[in-house]
């Protein structure tokens, strides 16, 4: 008792952060047993248990010291005798409001893990932008676990809110002033140490504890504070976000982002809009012709042609032996508004938000609607829920899209879930709006955008032979959505329009991200079908990235014009060997078709090195070499990711007559 008494004597002003400290560290270090144990197989895997734990307390010391560093600063301003309650029912405040961060962040964490393979980041941040959606998905997917996790931290934060209180109670400013000055500046190295936790010439960032080559490994060093402060850090510096991989001149950037066999034959004569080249049809047309695309919430290749499994979309089964069915397409990230960046924009993806989000690109931004609209087209959105989410209203309006009809607009819809009216809905608003361009013998561009597969998984009964108990599941959902797909695609055909429109349908993303790899390759492949109009069947076998797909629609659609976009005309050249842009995380990703088992994927890491490996695509496995990856294949990486990051912060990727 004596001890105690002594301690909290000495631990003077400092003793609720002395508390804070403790109790944070003992948290973290047991949710992350907790989460290793969970996930045991995945880290016995790596053979590196021990440094995982050891270098999670380093983690964990270092957003303890990101929460101590403002209070200590202000510490001798307000801990003296004549303000010690001012300073206690501060501190008070602050530890607890520490303790509920930490708590509500490491609760939800093991979802945020099933849903993404990694802690939560800055999806976290992005998704807490959107309460009703994310509120309504967790009360209808999740209900119990939601209660009951609410219920206990709760419970947990009135706990430690009334010791705490016990504790406050017995602090004690330091009897001299001069005992708090001559301390004060040591416990202020001491935290400030623990934040940079390196002598090293940078400080610590979640780069460092990248030391598996599991990425969900990787993220369970660290903690979940920490990992979704230095996400709100990491936005201020997005302009620039490529170059936490290195940098290059801009005329290397140029020379080698532009080295593509299909860019080859284009002129880009332009200096102030480097990418842009005038693009031609291969076969022109006395008419251009109209244009759908179909944009899948969450509809991953394994849907549709699983390893030792059975597929859940039937209708696509069918649908792909009428068109250009790819075989090997991949998606350039992991989220609905980098599938859109990707088809709509035609955009390569970087380790910032997507532009859908970003500022700058709210206007004047270049889209398949900002050549279409030009050319007479009538520009449509059709969404089955609220628009405003992930800011795609305000994206598409400002960047050729003459109007959108979501949720709101849509009249008496049969069924609505979470996030908005179903597939079958969407689509009898979309085939409604089409009809009524067509007889206005308009050309028009309508992009399509379902929800119905998308957690919590709800959809209208009666409507397929479930795939599976209980209904909501996402091979369920998926099997309904591809059902709804398959009903507009027959309606469609019967109508007029169908002999002149060419139809996409792709997948934004896969449905969950996962795997025990740095990057998941397998889950970035996606199926994309291309048919109407005079398209004849084909496969497509050459690696294909979302990019590529508005390139190829303009020539399809008998378009000649300049733009500034940098994917493959599969009209062209279906054969050449391709390449993917992966965006997973903080990892960049450049996947190449080779002719022999050579390396072919270069991955990026933020602490700005990079390892190369073989990705097999019949086995769908990735190997990564030891080997030290070359000068060479690194910087051809390298310009991929740095070009978009610098044409948005440029404001160089748009018509010519954008800005003028």
């Amino acid at each position: 008792m004596q001890k105690t008494e002594r301690l909290i004597r000495l631990s003077g002003p400092y003793l609720q952060y002395l508390v804070l400290l403790a109790g944070v560290l003992l948290l973290l270090s047991a949710n992350r047993l907790g989460l290793v144990f969970w996930q045991y197989e995945r880290v016995l895997a790596t053979g590196e248990l021990s440094r995982i734990l050891l270098q999670g307390v380093r983690a964990d010391l270092i957003f303890a010291g990101i929460w101590l560093a403002l209070p200590m600063l202000f510490l001798p301003l307000l801990a003296h005798a004549r303000t010690i309650h001012i300073w206690r029912n501060l501190s008070h405040y602050w530890v607890l409001l520490g303790f509920a961060l930490v708590i509500l962040l490491e609760v939800s964490t093991p979802q945020f893990i099933l849903q993404y393979d990694v802690r939560p980041n800055r999806l976290y941040i992005e998704y807490l932008k959107y309460p009703k959606e994310v509120f309504s998905t967790l009360w209808q997917g999740f209900r119990l676990m939601f209660v009951g996790g609410l219920m206990a931290m709760a419970l947990l934060l009135w706990l430690i809110n009334q010791w705490l209180r016990r504790v406050s109670a017995k602090m004690r400013p330091y009897q001299h002033t001069r005992t708090l000055l001559l301390s004060w500046p040591f416990v202020v190295f001491l935290v400030f140490a623990a934040i940079r936790s390196t002598t090293e010439h940078r400080p610590a960032n979640p780069a460092l504890f990248a030391i598996t080559g599991d990425a969900m490994v990787n993220s369970l060093v660290i903690n979940s504070p920490y990992s979704v402060i230095y996400a709100l850090y990491s936005l201020k510096h997005e302009a620039r976000s490529s170059e936490i991989y290195g940098t290059l001149t801009e005329q290397d950037m140029l020379q080698l982002a532009l080295d593509w066999p299909w860019l080859h034959a284009l002129q880009f004569t332009d200096a102030e809009l480097p990418t842009m080249a005038l693009r031609t049809p291969v076969q022109a047309k006395a008419r251009p012709l109209n244009l759908v695309i179909i944009l899948e919430e969450s509809l991953g290749a394994t849907f549709v042609e699983p390893l030792g499994g059975v597929a859940v979309t039937p209708e696509l089964a069918k649908l792909k032996e009428q068109g250009w069915w790819f075989e090997q397409m991949y998606a350039t990230g992991t989220r609905s508004v980098r599938g859109i960046e990707a088809v709509v924009a035609g955009f390569a993806p970087t380790p910032a938000q997507s532009v859908v989000k970003l500022s700058a690109a709210q206007q004047n931004f270049y889209t398949l609607a900002s050549t279409l609209s030009q050319q007479g087209y009538h520009t449509n959105f059709v969404y089955g829920g609220e628009s405003h989410f992930d800011n795609m209203r305000s994206f598409f309006t400002g960047n050729g899209f003459n109007e959108v009809i979501d949720f709101p607009k849509m009249i008496h819809p049969q069924f609505v879930g979470s996030w908005g009216a179903s597939d079958e809905d969407l689509f009898t608003a979309a085939a409604s709006r089409l009809a009524e361009l067509a007889q206005q013998d308009k050309p028009f561009f309508s992009l399509i955008f379902t929800s119905s597969n998308h957690e919590p998984f709800e959809f209208p009964d009666d409507r397929i032979a479930l795939h599976e108990q209980p209904k909501a599941t996402v091979n369920n959902a998926v099997k309904y959505a591809d059902y709804a797909l398959g009903k507009f695609i027959a309606e469609a055909k019967k109508q007029a329009y169908w002999q002149n429109t060419v139809f996409l349908i792709v997948a934004d993303h896969d449905n969950r991200v996962y795997g025990n790899s740095l990057v998941p390759v397998d889950k970035f492949h996606i199926p994309a079908l291309i048919l109407g109009a005079d398209i004849q069947p084909q496969k497509i076998s050459a690696l294909a990235s979302q990019i590529d797909l508005a390139p190829t629609l303009l020539s399809l659609l008998g378009i000649s014009a300049e733009t500034p976009l940098l994917g493959r005309d599969f009209s062209r050249d279906a054969e050449t060997p391709g390449r993917a842009l992966l965006q997973f995380d903080q990892y960049f990703a450049l996947l190449q078709q080779q002719p022999d088992a050579s390396p072919n994927i270069t991955i990026l890491k933020p602490d700005g090195q990079a390892v190369s490996g073989y990705y097999d695509f019949e086995q769908k496995r990735l190997t990564l070499s030891d080997s030290a990856v070359a000068a060479k294949t690194k910087n051809k990486a390298l310009a991929e990711v740095l070009l978009p990051s610098w044409l948005y912060r440029e404001q160089r990727y748009r018509l010519k007559q954008a800005l003028e």
